[in-house]
């Protein structure tokens, strides 16, 4: 396997990142658990999560794990602050006051001393980004982080964070989780090439689009009584459109003519796009993770590069994830 370096960090990840938002809900401690020591034996040694998953139990499952397998120190450990924890009024967003007390509990459910990777998992409305980012710096002077990012972030907000860590000298971004599939490109206009430039990871979260390019959502427009739709998550009428069925079930063909599952395809076309550093997979069954990790040392075929095109055109779109960014105003047009 071919490990690539953290954006302008020196640390090595594996090309797949361990997604645990269904740590605890809807996937049980026990099969959490063992999917979690099944991808450090495939050689995954990244993992991310954040202390909104489940409430929490996603980061109390992966601390358990690791005190019970050993191997923390083996790892590279994400997870992410932003979203309300509770009923309290600076328990959320990203305030001084607030990332202090996150951090501090995610440890503890985490059963750690440091976090790896701390991601702001939106940006914020009205806090100064000076109050995050000196923040997130003395979080790093003490040692209980490493390093820091940032997830769905817009590209000016991200490059204003580069230059006001350079002017006061303090600890920089290393990494951006945007929404990024073949269903949405549109990270590929100004995200990917600021990450070219100043050397941050790209994390791409929901690389499979929530199940539609592997097939799942038929042309027909049938809902699956098992997938996110079916159980009435949120957003997805926004991202299972007509045009992304299509999509799915061309993927689906594709798929089957190289002898690949349609999940397989997708989460291996984004793996290997360029300034692409570790798709965040997140599997609820363990077939799920199986299927993903023979992807771990494939490769695309080059030539594929320009079917996919055809399909949806680069930096452009026919499912909306960008839809839980308050800052996106562009919708897509359901047919």
């Amino acid at each position: 396997m071919q490990y690539r370096k953290l954006g302008a960090s020196g640390v090595m990840v594996s090309p797949l990142c361990l997604g645990t938002m269904n740590f605890g809900d809807p996937t049980s401690e026990k099969e959490s658990i063992r999917m979690l020591n099944r991808a450090l034996e495939a050689g995954i040694n990244f993992i991310d999560t954040a202390n909104v998953y489940a409430g929490g139990e996603s980061e109390r499952i992966i601390g358990k794990a690791l005190k019970q397998n050993g191997r923390r120190d083996e790892i590279v450990l994400g997870t992410k602050v932003y979203n309300p924890m509770s009923e309290g009024v600076n328990d959320r967003d990203l305030s001084r006051y607030h990332l202090i007390k996150a951090c501090e509990d995610s440890l503890r459910r985490l059963q750690t001393d440091r976090i790896d990777l701390y991601q702001l998992h939106r940006p914020s409305e009205f806090v100064p980004h000076e109050e995050t980012l000196r923040a997130l710096d003395d979080l790093v002077s003490a040692g209980k982080v490493l390093y820091f990012g940032t997830s769905t972030f817009p590209s000016w907000m991200i490059m204003e964070g580069l230059a006001i860590s350079n002017r006061y000298g303090w600890a920089r971004y290393v990494s951006e989780q945007p929404p990024y599939n073949l269903l949405d490109r549109r990270c590929e206009n100004e995200i990917i090439p600021l990450a070219k430039k100043y050397d941050l990871a790209i994390l791409p979260w929901s690389p499979l689009g929530m199940g539609v390019l592997a097939g799942i959502y038929p042309p027909d427009g049938g809902i699956p009584t098992d997938s996110r739709m079916g159980r009435g998550r949120p957003f997805m009428s926004e991202r299972v459109t007509p045009k992304a069925r299509q999509v799915g079930a061309r993927m689906v063909e594709l798929a089957h003519e190289r002898d690949l599952t349609a999940d397989q395809l997708a989460l291996l076309w984004l793996k290997d796009q360029p300034s692409v550093t570790a798709p965040v997979i997140g599997p609820r069954i363990m077939q799920h993770l199986e299927s993903a990790l023979s992807v771990l040392e494939m490769e695309l075929d080059i030539v594929d590069q320009k079917i996919f095109d055809e399909l949806v055109h680069p930096g452009n779109a026919v499912s909306d994830f960008h839809s839980t960014a308050w800052w996106m105003k562009a919708r897509m047009v359901i047919d």
